[in-house]
């Protein structure tokens, strides 16, 4: 009999599970931050507050283009978590032949419109006149990447959704260290700025997607695929609609929090380019504060998909339980070291006396990032899992719009707290999902199939 790749976590120790599968997804979203990080550090570092602030804005630019890979990766990941949970395991292959066919045309379409406006947008953003060539290499470069970034989520959605986060790790692992190499080369030998910087992550980006896409194909039968052309040039009705209808509010929500960013940034970098770089450190803190968080919550997602399908609640409670204990005790850790060793942390970006002194003040707003991040996690497990799309409806807009620039410009704005008040309404946004999920758990309506 072939071996099977799939997991089924609808029994067994929960905290065993969620921790076994969890730790290469926290491994995972370690490197990607580092990935990241590494073209700021290098770049700030070799031309100072320039071109961080030049990195920072591309790099808001190009994360908001990938809200549709993040929502409809996620909602795929779910998906497929459900099929195994109710044991129709023969649908994997169509479904996994429509959602990358359509996805891949998503990120086509988006490139286009991104390299056509990259220049009304940069002026939107306010990006500042001495990062704004730098910014428009960075993004223009990136924008040209898209399909690798869209192209590696599919591949990764697919392979959590069954259960393997170990896979996923290795071969962000390679884009990570080949990053390394190519910045330190493009921008120290080559001295190519962050024209460099931005091509460094694209290359290694585009070597991951082909390695794990060619390792899922050749051990597609351990996954129980059974792949045929059709089911990547024939999109399945049914299948399409269901990835749309829970994948739209996901994408919504991706999208909604992206924008809500380049909102805040836009006003954030008009308060000078030492305020924009800070701005991009700031931005590395917040997505230190979601390393276990994103962990957890898509470990949590994919258990909770498959324990919903099968009905199993008691389990479900119990995900939520072990989601808690884990995520708020890391944020706690994480909290101590940036509020002991702050000056240290900080200067891991940059020397810059101008951008370090903004340092200080932004502490606090650093520990609110922390633990906001682990209380959504636990929430958006359940609400993701349960597949309901009305209520990450809700979630997107109350969380990336309402609260996100609400909350943003009623400090930054009205209460005149300036860039620190955008922070601050940034990190308190963070914690909605908590509280629409809390009203979701107790109305009981997570136990319904949409």
């Amino acid at each position: 009999m072939q071996k099977t790749e799939i997991r089924d976590f609808t029994h067994g120790n929960i905290m065993k599970q969620l921790l076994v599968f969890s730790w290469p997804l926290f491994l995972s979203n370690m490197l990607q931050v580092v990935y990241n990080m590494v073209d700021m550090i290098i770049v700030g570092n070799r031309y100072g507050k320039v071109g961080l602030s030049a990195v920072s804005v591309g790099g808001d630019v190009t994360n908001f283009l990938t809200f549709l890979a993040i929502g409809f990766a996620n909602a795929g990941q779910v998906i497929i978590a459900k099929y195994i949970g109710e044991g129709r395991r023969d649908k994997l292959s169509r479904f996994v032949g429509t959602m990358s066919a359509f996805l891949f045309a998503c990120a086509a379409v988006l490139s286009v419109l991104g390299l056509t406006f990259r220049t009304q947008i940069l002026a939107l953003m306010n990006t500042p006149d001495a990062s704004f060539s730098g910014a428009m290499d960075y993004s223009t470069v990136c924008m040209a990447g898209l399909l690798f970034i869209y192209g590696y989520n599919i591949v990764s959605a697919v392979l959590r959704g069954m259960g393997d986060s170990k896979h996923p790790f290795v071969f962000i692992s390679i884009a990570a260290v080949m990053n390394l190499v190519l910045d330190v080369v493009f921008i120290y030998v080559f001295d190519m700025g962050p024209y460099g910087a931005a091509l460094a992550t694209v290359i290694s980006q585009g070597v991951s997607f082909v390695c794990c896409t060619i390792f899922l194909f050749r051990h597609r039968e351990r996954f129980e695929l059974k792949f045929e052309l059709r089911d990547f040039t024939k999109w399945d009705g049914e299948m399409l609609s269901d990835l749309i209808k829970l994948g739209t509010p996901m994408a919504i929500k991706s999208a909604s929090v992206q924008f809500s960013k380049l909102f805040v940034n836009s006003w954030i970098n008009s308060y000078g380019t030492a305020v924009s770089g800070f701005a991009g450190i700031a931005n590395k803190i917040a997505s230190i504060s979601n390393l276990v968080s994103a962990a957890m919550n898509t470990a949590g997602s994919t258990m909770m998909g498959q324990n919903l399908a099968a009905r199993k609640y008691d389990r479900a409670v119990g995900i939520m339980r072990a989601l808690a204990k884990v995520t708020l005790s890391a944020a706690t850790v994480i909290s101590l070291v940036i509020v002991i060793f702050p000056s240290q942390v900080f200067r891991i970006f940059t020397s810059d006396a101008e951008v370090l002194a903004l340092g200080g003040k932004y502490v606090p707003i650093a520990v609110l990032l922390f633990f906001g991040a682990a209380c959504r996690a636990i929430m958006n497990a359940l609400i993701n899992g349960s597949g309901n799309y009305r209520v990450n409806f809700a979630t997107a807009i109350l969380d990336g719009i309402v609260m996100r620039i609400g909350l943003a410009l009623l400090f930054g704005l009205a209460l005149g707290m300036k860039h620190y008040g955008f922070w601050l309404g940034d990190a308190l946004a963070g914690f909605t999902p908590f509280w629409v999920g809390l009203i979701f758990y107790f109305s009981g309506k997570w136990k319904k199939e949409e």
